[in-house]
C-alpha cells in the first residue's frame, strides 16, 4: 500500500480540499483507496459520510468493513500543527508527501518553514518520501506563486499543481463528491490544472 500525507502545520492551507480530491481521482483510476482523517474537525470523515454508494468506493482507514481488506492507496489527511514525534511517525508511513501552500505572506513563511524541516528528517533525506507543493487558491503568474517558485528554488521541490479559487470544489464537496466524479464539462479547466500531479502521483 502506497501512503500520501498531506500537511501544512498552518491550518486553511487546503489539506482536506486536496486530500478528498486525490482520492477521489485514485478511486476514479480503479484504485482501492482508504482515507485516514487525523483533523480534529474530521471534515474528511465527514465528505465520506456523504458520499453515494454509487460512486467509486473510498475507504475509512477504520472501516470495520474495509479494515481486513487490501488497499493500494491510504490518504492521510493531517491535522495543523503536525511536529515532533507525530511528524516523524507519519513521515515514515509516506511515500508521497503534499505541502498545500496558501497564498499570503503568512502561510507561505509557515510552509516555508515546514518544508526545511521534512527536508531534514532522516525519511526525506534517505530517498524514502517524496516531497510535492501545490499552491491552494493561488493562480500562475502571480506574486504569491513567484514567491514560492522563488523559495522552493532553493530546496530543489516541484510545485505540482496551481489550483485556483473556485466553487466547483465547494459544490462538489457538499455532495460528497470530487473534481473526478464530476461529468467532465462542469471542471475542465480544474481538471488541466491537476495534469501534472497526477502524473507525480503516479510515478514509483
Amino acid at each position: 500500500m502506497k501512503t500520501i500525507l498531506i500537511a501544512n502545520p498552518k491550518g486553511g492551507s487546503g489539506k482536506t480540499t486536496l486530500s478528498v480530491n486525490i482520492a477521489g481521482y485514485l478511486a476514479n483510476r480503479g484504485q482501492r483507496v482508504a482515507m485516514l482523517d487525523l483533523d480534529r474537525q474530521q471534515s474528511s470523515a465527514l465528505w465520506l459520510a456523504t458520499r453515494a454508494d454509487d460512486l467509486p468506493r473510498i475507504r475509512t482507514l477504520d472501516s470495520k468493513k474495509g479494515h481486513d481488506r487490501p488497499n493500494d492507496w491510504l490518504v492521510i489527511d493531517s491535522p495543523a500543527g503536525l511536529h515532533g514525534k507525530n511528524l516523524t511517525h507519519a513521515l515514515k508511513l509516506a511515500h508521497k508527501i503534499i505541502v498545500p501552500v496558501a497564498p499570503s505572506l503568512f502561510d507561505l513563511q509557515a510552509s516555508r518553514d515546514f518544508l526545511q524541516l521534512l527536508a531534514d528528517e532522516k525519511a526525506v533525506r534517505k530517498g524514502k518520501s517524496s516531497i510535492g507543493v501545490v499552491g491552494m487558491r493561488m493562480e500562475m503568474r502571480t506574486k504569491a506563486a513567484w514567491a514560492l517558485e522563488h523559495f522552493l528554488a532553493t530546496l530543489d521541490l516541484p510545485v505540482l499543481a496551481y489550483l485556483r479559487e473556485t466553487q466547483v470544489y465547494v459544490n462538489a464537496a457538499f455532495e460528497g463528491k470530487s473534481l473526478f466524479d464530476l461529468p467532465p464539462y462542469l471542471a475542465e479547466r480544474e481538471l488541466e490544472q491537476w495534469a501534472f500531479l497526477q502524473d507525480w502521483l503516479e510515478q514509483d
